[in-house]
């Protein structure tokens, strides 16, 4: 069993701090995880898949900020296609609404164009099986889930999300967006999709640079310290489960009797002060922990 976490130590910031989740100059810092019952237990920003509240038979209110991951990364993986429809996915998001509490805002269900996820294929143990269609198919079904998303729920906090490979296609699916009549600069937040292996590269980069210099507030999927280092002043938000894996190949933290701590909840935090200090100083606002000093 690990030893009780010290939540007067472990959390942050009191509830409402202004600066709870912002490590960049506005930008608010996500930490995901599957583990549900984190909702209750820090004033930490979390990211969390909608799958894993859709499953649980009781949901705990949150006690800090979070937002909803709709899962499409492993959907597609998975089956090449999404299994729930848009009405099934807004009845999940209004009950996690209800139980658990206002979230900041829910990803849409969109297409991810990574060639894994459109051409299939394997990565160790992760079977990718494929859409098998073109990006722009992929594009033009991202748009139209998000418009039949905000059509069958107005009043949820849905976040439209750009999908595409380089700057070209990125621009292309806000072009779609515009003909929709979705004015993404007026959106509170705007995912930007299938960036997550760029972020880090001159490539990945340029596109974050280019979706920003259009006045988006986005937010960068699964971004870790390389990609924070380049761009994370030009993003509002941005979330990471790197935590976990990091954990899985070291030894666990002192005190720890578990194998390792790819699921502690201690561990993520400080693995998350720990990201958030090797943000260079001139993108950073600290988060202070009196508790702690």
């Amino acid at each position: 069993m690990t030893q009780p976490i010290n939540l007067r130590r472990a959390l942050p910031l009191a509830d409402g701090h202004p600066l709870a989740g912002a490590p960049a100059a506005g930008m608010r810092f996500y930490l995901t995880t599957h583990k549900r019952h984190w909702i209750k237990l820090t004033h930490v920003p979390l990211f969390l898949k909608a799958e894993h509240f859709a499953a649980a038979a009781k949901l705990y209110p949150a006690l800090g900020p979070y937002a909803v991951d709709s899962g499409g990364f492993s959907e597609l993986q998975r089956h090449g296609r999404w299994t729930r429809s848009p009405r099934q996915y807004v009845d999940d998001l209004r009950r996690i609404w209800e139980c658990v509490g206002p979230y900041d805002w829910a990803a849409q269900q969109d297409w991810m164009c990574e060639d894994l996820i459109i051409h299939g294929g394997t990565v160790g143990k992760n079977v990718f099986v494929g859409t098998h269609l073109s990006v722009a198919e992929h594009q033009r079904r991202t748009v139209a889930n998000f418009l039949e998303l905000r059509s069958l729920a107005p009043d949820l906090r849905i976040a439209p999300v750009l999908q595409g490979r380089s700057i070209p296609e990125y621009e292309r699916c806000v072009e779609l967006y515009e003909k929709a009549g979705v004015d993404l600069r007026r959106e509170p937040v705007v995912g930007l999709g299938s960036v997550c292996r760029l972020q880090s590269t001159r490539e990945g980069a340029a596109i974050v640079t280019t979706m920003a210099a259009h006045g988006f507030k986005l937010h960068g999927f699964g971004f870790k310290i390389l990609g924070l280092e380049r761009v994370g002043h030009l993003l509002a938000s941005a979330d990471s489960a790197a935590w976990s894996s990091h954990a899985r190949h070291r030894l666990p933290l002192p005190g720890h009797t578990h194998k390792n701590c790819a699921n502690c909840l201690e561990y993520a935090l400080h693995w998350r002060q720990r990201v958030i200090r090797a943000i260079p100083a001139q993108q950073q606002l600290l988060l202070t922990d009196r508790s702690a000093a």
